[in-house]
């Protein structure tokens, strides 16, 4: 019901677009001559920056969600939507928490608009929203008609392999937008898969010999692109894109089980949590002594961490390190 009244909103939201913002967008067509990119997420906005390197200030390049929103609570404004209609290239995940960005660009004026959908963009690597044993399912689909439409597991910035994948793409449609300059796009995209991929050996090498190999996680979970590269296991309470807050009696209780029964000294949790969950799993377990780990998405970075130094690969790192650190 959630997603409906927020999908219904959006709805209403780019029907009102060309009416308030026509003299805006022409406008805006005039008196700015850079190219344009305007990018939903952290991870998008961070590659394009690392691919236009030494260019950048010739772009304009929007992200989203720099006031730190989730992505999965994030309404396009009426000016986000005008951002969108007049750029060059739009970048979005393709999942079911921005089925607004098809919208926007179905109805965007801008015909020679280049979009790139990371869902699309990888394909057939793209994994199926996994039910695992113990999870709580989410209350507010009950009853909703998905048919036989699978629903997919977006969070697929969290694989180095994805985005190297991604990067590649987003180098190719930059390219295009700026043949003048494309050897050097080339050559940052090249030094950053490079990186991507330095990163990528590290964690195999750092989580290969881990004595523990199973994340027991008090939140939601969108860590299976990750936790399946690496081959490491999980339990927790929601799947990756759930929108509940409360977990019941029975899943605290099976996730305290869980910890007892593979001896975890670590309760995870994702960035912003209020740890209540993780504090009831801690305190239903045998030890009651567990620490409380977060580990970082990537989909709620605020402007304010940017310029505090907050990139991709910095952000990865403190996940691998954590991860280390807890399951040795």
């Amino acid at each position: 019901m959630i997603k409906k009244l927020l999908s219904l909103s959006a709805c209403a939201l780019l029907a009102l677009t060309p009416l308030a913002s026509c003299g805006s967008i022409a406008s805006a067509q005039k008196s700015n001559s850079k190219p344009h990119i305007v990018c939903t997420i952290f991870p998008e906005y961070d590659w394009v920056n690392q691919i236009l390197g030494s260019h950048a200030d010739d772009f304009e390049v929007t992200y989203l969600l720099s006031n730190g929103s989730d992505l999965h609570n994030f309404q396009p404004s009426i000016d986000d939507i005008a951002k969108i209609s007049t750029c060059d290239l739009f970048i979005y995940t393709g999942g079911e928490s921005d089925k607004w960005a098809e919208d926007a660009v179905k109805n965007s004026p801008n015909a020679n608009m280049k979009t790139i959908n990371l869902l699309d963009t990888l394909g057939d690597s793209v994994k199926e929203e996994e039910l695992k044993e113990g999870m709580q399912e989410c209350e507010n689909e009950e009853g909703e008609e998905h048919g036989d439409e699978p629903e997919y597991d977006e969070h697929v910035w969290l694989s180095l392999e994805n985005a190297e994948t991604i990067c590649k793409e987003i180098t190719l449609q930059i390219c295009s937008i700026d043949s003048e300059n494309s050897d050097e796009y080339q050559e940052n995209s090249s030094e950053y898969i490079n990186k991507l991929s330095e990163l990528d050996s590290n964690y195999r090498a750092e989580l290969d010999s881990l004595k523990n190999t199973t994340l027991i996680f008090a939140d939601r979970f969108p860590f299976r692109y990750l936790t399946d590269e690496y081959g490491l296991d999980y339990f927790s309470a929601f799947a990756g894109c759930s929108a509940e807050t409360q977990a019941s009696f029975e899943t605290i209780t099976f996730l305290a089980q869980k910890a007892d029964l593979t001896n975890a000294d670590t309760i995870f949790t994702i960035e912003g949590s209020d740890n209540s969950i993780a504090n009831a799993v801690i305190n239903a377990t045998e030890k009651k002594n567990q620490k409380i780990v977060s580990l970082n998405s990537i989909q709620s970075v605020s402007q304010a961490q940017i310029d505090s130094g907050a990139t991709y690969l910095s952000i990865m790192k403190q996940n691998l390190n954590k991860l280390k650190e807890a399951l040795d």
